[in-house]
């Protein structure tokens, strides 16, 4: 049971993300003020929003227990997402935002659609189903850890826990919608960016510096190298961890960042902003897992769950009222995520269902049908979350490389051609989906990150669908 000290401190700041929801209730006029912030959102706030958002539980808690077991092997998933990071806000987010402006749209669904031409809404529907089948596993992932750390702090039992984890997060974004998920984004990504400089950096001097971090390391068998030529497997699980990167090009709740943004000149600050933050974060977050390694001695002290190592060094370095202020930042980063995935899910139900069965809907309506969606997609996120012994980091790789290879290619591809035909793009969509689905089915995740083969097919399949089939110059031949 946390001391008292430290529960007024956390719930201090529960009470803060909570009155940015009601502050924001009443800025929140229209559809487009609930679901992209009116695109008036200037550079610091867009860049920390979109990496905290990006960042999720799995960077305090999945990224450090993973190193805690296997040690600096995990470091080429830092490669993969900084390069990943840096190429999303470089290549897609000034098109993304011009275009989007262009073509009327607020979803990644009804970009695609309206771009391409697809005027049945092939394209929307199946990448709404994608989004909430994807985002309902990635949401559930956030309460998971949510759970996680009440658990830990509160003492309490597990499902409890996340059920009061979870109302803290539906409560301000059902309130304030986007405009409160990215200012409550803001406020949470420094605060992560503060804990993550700041733990580590405890743990290192606690530990015995970096002889004490060597003799832990050596009993238990790991080791600081970054590649140990364990041949073929190792490579592949390299490639893996790079592979991470590819992911950003699909990730509609971080995408949606940059079409909020209230004009282009506003994203190369922003790029600058995000890839600093970006680089000392995922850092931080390995150096978290390597210094735990000295501090705990074996898993059994932490729980016997290595993903609650930041958890326990907190409890263990810090007095009670700094222990709140850094648990928070646990909680930050889980927050910053789930709230963007919520409204993104419920605007997808919103805009790309609700709006073309119902026609001339009210602004009204719209909002507080995104709003009872939020409620509709959390509870079913809870009752996926009720498994204790679901790992964050797992759930995490697998809604993420849903996105990454359902969504990447066809974003790319769409921002870049002129002449795309919707049928080559709705048929990549597929390929990646099921690409997904089957190489997770059959375990051949466990060699080869899934995003690799989805993302690689589903490209393959855009190209082939417009050199062969739906292309302008195989519709001029077919003409001739």
């Amino acid at each position: 049971m946390a001391k008292i000290e430290t529960l007024i401190t956390f719930g201090i700041y529960l009470i803060f993300l909570m009155g940015v929801g009601v502050y924001f209730y009443k800025r929140t006029q229209s559809s487009e003020d609930y679901i992209i912030g009116g695109r008036g959102l200037g550079s610091w706030v867009t860049a920390l929003s979109a990496q905290a958002s990006d960042m999720s539980g799995w960077l305090l808690m999945g990224l450090p227990g993973a190193v805690y077991i296997s040690g600096m092997s995990q470091i080429w998933v830092i490669v993969g997402l900084a390069l990943g990071t840096y190429l999303n806000w470089k290549f897609v987010a000034a098109k993304l935002r011009t275009q989007t402006e262009e073509t009327d749209t607020m979803t990644i669904p009804n970009f695609l659609s309206r771009k391409l031409g697809d005027e049945k809404g092939y394209i929307r529907t199946f990448s709404a189903v994608v989004i909430l089948f994807f985002f309902t596993i990635y949401s559930a992932s956030g309460l998971v850890a949510a759970g996680k750390l009440f658990e830990s702090i509160l003492g309490i039992d597990y499902k409890l826990a996340v059920l009061i984890g979870g109302f803290t997060i539906i409560f301000y974004t059902f309130m304030g919608g986007y405009l409160a998920c990215c200012w409550t984004d803001f406020f949470q990504g420094a605060l992560m960016f503060f804990a993550i400089l700041v733990v580590p950096a405890a743990a290192y001097f606690h530990g015995g510096r970096i002889e004490g971090i060597e003799s832990a390391m050596a009993a238990k068998n790991i080791t600081l190298k970054i590649f140990n030529g364990g041949g073929k497997a190792e490579i592949l699980a390299m490639i893996s961890s790079i592979a991470w990167g590819l992911g950003y090009f699909g990730q509609p709740h971080i995408l949606v960042r940059f079409m909020s943004v209230k004009s282009v000149k506003e994203l190369v600050k922003a790029r600058r902003i995000a890839m600093i933050w970006v680089l000392i974060s995922l850092v931080g977050a390995i150096a978290v897992g390597i210094t735990g390694i000295a501090v705990f001695k074996s898993v059994s002290e932490l729980g016997g769950d290595p993903e609650k190592v930041f958890i326990y060094l907190i409890a263990k370095l810090f007095n009670p009222w700094a222990g709140g202020v850094l648990l928070a930042a646990i909680l930050s980063a889980i927050m910053s995520t789930i709230d963007s995935q919520l409204l993104v899910s419920s605007s997808t139900l919103t805009e790309d269902f609700y709006n073309y069965i119902k026609k001339d809907v009210s602004e009204k309506e719209k909002i507080w049908t995104g709003r009872i969606c939020i409620i509709i997609i959390s509870a079913v996120a809870y009752a996926i979350a009720l498994n204790p012994s679901a790992k964050v980091l797992s759930m995490v790789a697998y809604a993420w490389a849903g996105f990454g290879g359902v969504f990447g290619p066809a974003v790319l591809m769409t921002l870049y051609s002129k002449s795309l035909n919707w049928k080559s793009v709705f048929c990549g969509m597929i390929m990646g989906t099921v690409t997904i689905i089957l190489w997770k089915q059959f375990g051949y995740g466990e060699y080869l990150y899934e995003i690799i083969p989805a993302f690689l097919l589903n490209g393959a399949v855009i190209y082939a669908g417009e050199k062969f089939f739906f292309g302008a110059k195989v519709k001029n031949l077919v003409r001739n």
